[in-house]
């Protein structure tokens, strides 16, 4: 608001800023779809696993493509606003033509391997933008094959290549040194760097538009319609805010850590939330939470991990879009929301502690903090997740190096009203599954098993989500690596539902000698036959069980997920040949009261 302006006034009426709005967001959609299509790797390609956006000339989102992960789009202002400071630290200037890598984990990047490319928007000689993409990339040239997996780095330098804002292009040249360093150093460059130069042509793109948009409306009215829709996003919340009781409400949940070391300080780790509500504002204080692992990576950068994995847990439970409508994804958003972590904690650990593992802990502490609101707003959030885990294959086939990135999903736990949702990403990740065609097409792998859990559904008035079972056959050989969680804490049941099911994997050699893995496992060899078998978990259930529909029983039994043996003794529910027993179903519950 500038200083003349009065309080409440708008600076552009609010039909023109939607409609300008609008215009922003088809933008980065099509960036978008741009990049997937432009990508020769699964992970972007088939699991939509990058980011778009748009910001203005500070590193102020203006927009970000619905499609991409939270975990990708949502980082991007970082990384823009450490982009600007690391080059004024050492003279650099910005260009027209330029395109800038960036991939710093402690320089608002995620972690390593979600490289940023990023164009600047320059209009009348004015720099009034950024045009921005980011994506996982399969390897970044870590000290094991793949980019997810990376479960022993000491620190960041063992993650993997590092890039803080570094012109790929320099005023419309390409800057081919660097881009000798990096075919020179990655495992398959014939994927990663295909997929970065889709990133920076999709980027190109997004900025034409942006100035396509600029000649149409002109700069003061888009300038004029993000401080408008800043302001109108921050109101929804804090009205949102608002509405909650004031008071302290505080969770714990825990991570496995790393389950096989004999030091304790390594596993078991837990993680504290505070929510602090007064008036229209927010803390979220996470202090109780472990100490950093100077030398394992499942530390959580502050900035792009730990901010996105509290403000979309906010965002998306205080102000669901199926209630509240499309709801503009802006910094207005974050304004009332105030984050503490200690230094030095897990959730923000000093430099150089790796971080590469950040994905598992990120999500946790996003559950947590659903917990914690579980006390304010009991009928907005599920019970417990079922959290995630990423499988990374590799392997030397004709001369080169073939790695792929498999996310094996989670699940969510019960809602008031539903049931939780099955084999899905949860949370801040949102990718899609790789369908098992494109896997067999393009690699050495078979997948032999896809398939939701038999006999574990956690039990509630509405039930868990149920986990899958994935199971990957080596044809040639390779290795793999694993960076999970979830395989000792079971999801938390909420209001009387059972605790939700634990992970686990599986490694059966071709002699057929099984042997249960913890959930984070260095790179291991793997050799033609051997099988490589992962449950999912299982999200919490929500409410009494015995307060289920019967008939809800009934569908669950007829679909397989459990016999009628369970449907007795979870629910109370008589299932014979024609259906539900009603009569001895009543008599049953009456007789548990």
């Amino acid at each position: 608001m500038t200083p003349d302006q009065p309080k409440g006034e708008s600076r552009i009426d609010p039909i023109t800023a939607a409609v300008i709005q609008g215009a922003l967001d088809n933008i980065a959609i099509e960036m978008g779809h741009k990049l997937m299509r432009m990508s020769y790797s699964s992970i972007i390609r088939e699991s939509e696993d990058f980011g778009t956006a748009l910001t203005d000339a500070e590193g102020s989102q203006l927009c970000e493509c619905r499609m991409s992960t939270p975990l990708q789009s949502g980082p991007i202002p970082g990384y823009i606003r450490h982009l600007l400071k690391t080059m004024k630290e050492r003279g650099d200037v910005i260009r027209p033509g330029d395109v800038i890598m960036h991939n710093d984990p402690y320089g608002g990047a995620s972690h390593g391997p979600d490289v940023a490319f990023c164009v600047p928007v320059f209009h009348d000689d004015e720099l009034v933008g950024f045009s921005a993409t980011t994506a996982h990339h399969l390897d970044i040239g870590a000290l094991s094959p793949g980019s997810c997996g990376i479960v022993d780095a000491v620190d960041t330098y063992a993650e993997g290549l590092q890039f803080k804002a570094v012109k790929v292009y320099d005023q419309g040249r390409r800057v081919d040194p660097v881009w000798y360093i990096l075919e020179a150093n990655l495992r398959a460059p014939h994927l990663v760097v295909g997929d970065m130069e889709a990133q920076i042509k999709a980027a190109r793109i997004g900025a034409d538009r942006y100035l396509e948009l600029i000649g149409t409306w002109g700069l003061d009215k888009l300038r004029a319609a993000h401080a408008d829709l800043m302001d109108y996003s921050e109101r929804l919340m804090r009205d949102a805010i608002r509405a909650l009781p004031d008071g302290d409400y505080g969770a714990v949940g825990h991570i496995d850590g790393y389950l096989d070391d004999p030091d304790p300080a390594r596993k078991d780790m837990p993680l504290a939330v505070t929510l602090r509500i007064r008036g229209d504002s927010m803390v979220v204080d996470l202090t109780g939470t472990a100490p950093q692992i100077p030398d394992k990576p499942v530390n959580m950068p502050f900035e792009g991990t730990v901010d996105c994995a509290v403000w979309l847990t906010l965002r998306s439970i205080l102000l669901d879009s199926v209630i509240c409508g499309n709801i503009p994804q802006n910094e207005g958003l974050t304004r009332p929301i105030t984050i503490v972590a200690p230094k030095g904690c897990l959730a923000n650990p000093e430099f150089p502690a790796p971080v590469i593992a950040r994905f598992c802990p990120g999500n946790q502490l996003a559950d947590t903090l659903m917990k914690a609101l579980a006390q304010v707003v009991p009928t907005k959030v599920s019970a417990g997740i079922g959290n995630l885990r990423i499988a990374s294959f590799s392997g030397f086939k004709d001369g080169r190096h073939w790695v792929h990135m498999e996310i094996l999903e989670g699940s969510y736990g019960g809602r008031a009203g539903l049931d939780g949702m099955d084999a899905v990403d949860t949370l801040y990740a949102n990718t899609r599954n790789n369908p098992i065609e494109d896997i067999e097409m393009h690699l050495p792998l078979r997948v032999n098993r896809y398939e939701l859990r038999e006999g574990a559904v956690p039990a509630g008035r509405w039930r868990g989500g149920i986990g899958s079972v994935r199971e990957f056959a080596f044809l040639n050989d390779g290795g793999f690596s694993i960076e999970g969680d979830g395989h000792k804490y079971r999801p938390w049941g909420y209001d009387g539902g059972h605790d939700g099911r634990t992970a686990s994997i599986t490694l059966v050699s071709d002699n057929q000698v099984a042997k249960d893995l913890v959930s984070k496992v260095s790179y291991l060899k793997a050799r033609p036959g051997d099988r490589l078998i992962c449950l999912g978990p299982c999200g919490g259930g929500y409410g009494n069980p015995l307060e289920r529909d019967p008939e809800a029983v009934l569908h669950d039994v007829r679909e397989g997920y459990f016999g009628p043996d369970t449907a007795l003794g979870d629910y109370g529910v008589v299932v014979n040949e024609t259906g539900v027993d009603l009569a001895a179903t009543r008599a049953e519950r009456l007789s548990r009261q």
